[in-house]
């Protein structure tokens, strides 16, 4: 199933089998966790929750660099949209749901209800980080029967 990746695929078959995910790629474990639903609902139409496992977190840090910042400033004193800012805060959210999902794999959800996600920025010598967290409850789900 897994013959791109370098490691036994015989050795990661029996690791997905155990729910041994610490020692598998991140490819590997992106590729698990890649159905796992995530939602900012309470509740998810068509699903009852069978049980509540925790609060989860994924928290990632992305520098902006000095060039985007330039032109970000610029953009605030003639106007208009920063699609470089834009860019690091699409990609930013994608990659920190996707931690998200990997948290929740690991603590053996295939959801994620109440999804959060909050935006900072930190700052200091004349440099910008953006900070992100995404935060939700880990569930199991299963389909209403119709």
């Amino acid at each position: 199933m897994f013959n791109m990746f370098k490691k036994n695929d015989k050795n990661i078959q029996e690791s997905i089998e155990n729910k041994d995910y610490e020692g598998l790629p991140p490819e590997v474990i992106e590729e698990i966790a890649k159905d796992i639903i995530l939602t900012t609902e309470a509740t998810m139409s068509g699903y009852r929750v069978t049980q509540r496992i925790e609060i989860i977190t994924a928290e990632c840090v992305f520098g902006m660099n000095l060039f985007r910042d330039f032109f970000a400033g610029i953009r605030d004193i003639i106007g208009g949209r920063s699609k470089a800012s834009q860019k690091v805060l699409r990609d930013s959210r994608k990659i920190c749901l996707n931690e998200l999902r990997r948290e929740a794999l690991m603590v053996g959800a295939n959801a994620v209800i109440g999804v959060d996600l909050d935006y900072n920025e930190i700052s200091g010598d004349g440099k910008s980080m953006l900070f992100l967290v995404a935060s939700g409850t880990a569930v199991t789900v299963e389909k209403n029967p119709d």
